[in-house]
């Protein structure tokens, strides 16, 4: 399990809730992450199982009926879950949809939503990225056009995360194409809505167990009051939203590169080649020291950036480098553990092929590394 000796960021409270964190994993999560990965899905169960464990939603505000607490708690949750290996879309829900409703929504989209998101009884999506528009936000397509009281909505999006299970996205649109990001809004969704279908659970390299999918909408017929925030503000929304996505990435990215680098020591001291443990060979030791090294740095960047964070003081910028060195370290670490692991690190069966496959998207969603150096730039 992670290692908290050394952590600077936690308190008790937060330690008494990675306790309660590890165990429901162990019971809802753990047994089932093959399931998991086969079926592409992670069931409504084991959402149930989190909400009711107080662990979905844990930042929303007693008043709107959340417990809240502070993003230290997502953190914790995030950082087991991908510890264990799990690319489930609980962090999404947690991170990122949570507080567009709660700082955005009205309140009768409060009401309506969030007891169920908090429960694990309404699963969120967020609708941005198109076949045609990626990490440039604005060049969305996808338009929501006013007919008396009603939005109707006609585009596509994909690779959507947790898009086979939603009960409610929130889309992206243009309300007003020739105002460009300045046209752009938030409308939610509700699956089962006329015109609005959900396509296929892509087939991806990695993040098996994350449904992801293709959404279409063809005259969906949506009342004005499903507007999320200003019309016209959806593009403003989103930079707003964007530190929290991106030192939540970089968090989830950080365990998963300590789990990669766990895996790998347990493993070489395991094997045995020419008469001794892969371990003992210097290029072995070596090896894993460099990555230890670079890990423990990690450690130390996530707890300045998170607590940054919680002081309401992390940046644009210092969230995109967050997001570019740990998504970039992950992808170093997984990478050299599984060639330490020699030809079982290429079987499905060994937990490192997993990480390994898991980690190479990170670099991508929430923006590309090349992207990240393009915000980055523009600070200095």
């Amino acid at each position: 399990m992670l290692d908290m000796s050394t952590r600077t960021a936690y308190n008790d409270d937060h330690s008494m809730f990675r306790d309660t964190v590890r165990r429901v994993f162990a019971d809802h999560m753990v047994p089932f992450l093959d399931k998991h990965e086969a079926d592409g899905i992670v069931p409504r169960e084991a959402w149930k199982a989190l909400g009711e464990a107080g662990m979905l939603c844990p930042t929303i505000s007693e008043e709107s009926g959340g417990l809240g607490l502070d993003f230290g708690y997502n953190s914790v949750i995030n950082e087991e879950l991908c510890y264990i290996g799990s690319s489930a879309g609980f962090t999404l829900q947690n991170d990122i949809c949570a507080n567009y409703f709660e700082r955005l929504g009205t309140d009768e989209q409060k009401a309506k939503y969030i007891p169920g998101m908090i429960s694990g009884d309404v699963i969120t999506a967020i609708a941005m990225t198109e076949p045609g528009a990626g990490s440039d936000l604005q060049g969305v397509r996808t338009t929501a056009k006013r007919d008396g009281d009603d939005y109707i909505i006609n585009g596509s999006k994909t690779y959507i995360t947790n898009g086979q299970n939603c009960d409610v996205v929130i889309v992206v649109a243009k309300t007003d194409p020739s105002q460009g990001a300045k046209g752009t809004s938030l409308i939610l969704v509700d699956a089962g809505m006329p015109g609005f279908e959900k396509g296929r659970n892509l087939d991806k390299v990695g993040q098996h167990s994350a449904d992801t999918s293709e959404l279409f909408f063809s005259d969906v017929r949506v009342p004005k009051e499903n507007l999320l925030g200003g019309e016209g503000r959806g593009f403003v929304h989103l930079m707003e939203e964007l530190p929290q996505e991106r030192l939540s990435i970089a968090i989830g990215c950080q365990a998963g590169a300590q789990r990669a680098l766990d895996e790998a020591v347990a493993f070489t001291k395991d094997r045995k080649a020419f008469g001794q443990t892969v371990f003992e060979f210097q290029n072995t030791k070596f090896t894993l020291a460099g990555l230890a090294a670079e890990v423990q740095v990690g450690w130390a960047h996530i707890d300045w950036a998170l607590k940054r964070h919680l002081a309401g003081e992390l940046t644009t910028a210092e969230a995109s480098s967050a997001k570019l060195w740990h998504t970039e370290l992950q992808g170093r670490v997984c990478d050299a553990a599984l060639q330490l692991h020699g030809g079982a690190g290429y079987m499905n069966e060994y937990l490192i092929a997993r990480l390994w496959r898991d980690a190479r998207v990170t670099r991508i969603f929430g923006g590309t590394s090349e992207i990240m150096k393009e915000v980055i730039s523009r600070s200095l």
